[in-house]
């Protein structure tokens, strides 16, 4: 699709394909609109649902209740988990208090979960690949029994002790850059030869063709905007991969982040977006650079996402019944 303005100032806009909603977050904000639609608020939601504010907001005016800890929530009510997964102590913790709970724990983290599980099971000590305190890793760690070894850089494996490096194996926080997971996993394996893992697998889709879509885009563009929360991490890798080839990019909530003097002697601007932003912060980006110039916008090719997560049981009625 290509948008063509012809004016006096022209200033051309080319959007990464794909960016946005994945399909773990596709399913998780459907998780907490079909309960309210369900069970009528409020939801109590543990953790943001995803990282954007602009998401939490939307659902909190529908009647979410975010909180921090289950034992925030009233006993019995209807209880939500993040995309990013919970701990075997969370799961633990709701069941005492009587929660009925929906889980929109993505699929591609509870895959870790398993991998990591699985592992610690046949005796191995297991490495996590991924960033201290990222609600993702949280919940992987505490889903994992045995040691595990959260490791975040190539300098974090050359401290890595561990007792039997022929009982290693490794699992990956799903949203991490590839280039920099690959770095981390080649350390292991120069240090520990003998180590199972899954190579880059772990990286979600969603990572993998963002990531590759945000080097397209960098590379046709003289400054980059990416639109993501600052505590989502496949957002801020965005941004990184930009900064890494030398393109000025900058990540920023909405609209409002952007610095007009960011734009000074820039004739094209790339847009992308993570995975947990929606798409009517895009339009308002783009809504906010037609005051400054007339715009030519395109949309670059790229990869097409036709996947889709199947929702909780305890959801299927209400599901079918919107559908209709």
């Amino acid at each position: 699709m290509v948008l063509i303005l012809v004016g006096p100032s022209l200033m051309k806009v080319l959007l990464a394909q794909p960016r946005g909603f994945c399909a773990g977050v596709v399913r998780a904000v459907e998780i907490v609109e079909l309960a309210l639609k369900k069970y009528g608020p409020p939801v109590y939601v543990r953790h943001e649902i995803v990282h954007n504010k602009r998401v939490v907001e939307d659902l909190r005016a529908k009647g979410a209740v975010f909180v921090d800890e289950v034992d925030d929530i009233p006993a019995g009510a209807i209880t939500v988990f993040s995309a990013h997964g919970v701990s075997r102590k969370v799961v633990s913790d709701a069941d005492g208090r009587g929660l009925e709970v929906l889980d929109a724990t993505c699929p591609l983290v509870a895959r870790v979960h398993t991998e990591g599980q699985r592992y610690a099971a046949d005796g191995f000590e297991v490495v996590l690949i991924g960033h201290a305190g990222h609600a993702e890793v949280e919940g992987t760690l505490g889903q994992i029994d045995g040691t595990v070894h959260l490791v975040g850089s190539v300098e974090d494996v050359k401290s890595l002790t561990v007792t039997d490096a022929d009982k290693l194996a490794y699992v990956t926080q799903t949203t991490l850059s590839v280039d920099d997971t690959c770095a981390i996993i080649s350390a292991l394996r120069d240090r520990f030869p003998s180590i199972h893992g899954p190579d880059v697998k772990d990286i979600c889709y969603a990572t993998q063709n963002r990531q590759q879509a945000m080097r397209e885009l960098a590379a046709l563009s003289d400054i980059v905007l990416v639109l993501g929360a600052k505590n989502s991490s496949n957002s801020n890798r965005l941004r990184e991969i930009g900064v890494d080839m030398n393109i000025p990019s900058y990540l920023i909530d909405d609209a409002t982040g952007l610095e007009p003097e960011w734009l000074a002697g820039k004739k094209v601007v790339g847009i992308t977006a993570g995975a947990s932003a929606p798409e009517a912060l895009v339009d308002e980006l783009i809504a906010k650079l037609r005051t400054m110039s007339d715009l030519e916008v395109q949309m670059l090719n790229g990869v097409t996402e036709n996947i889709h997560f199947k929702l909780p049981k305890q959801l299927k009625d209400v599901a079918a019944a919107a559908a209709q």
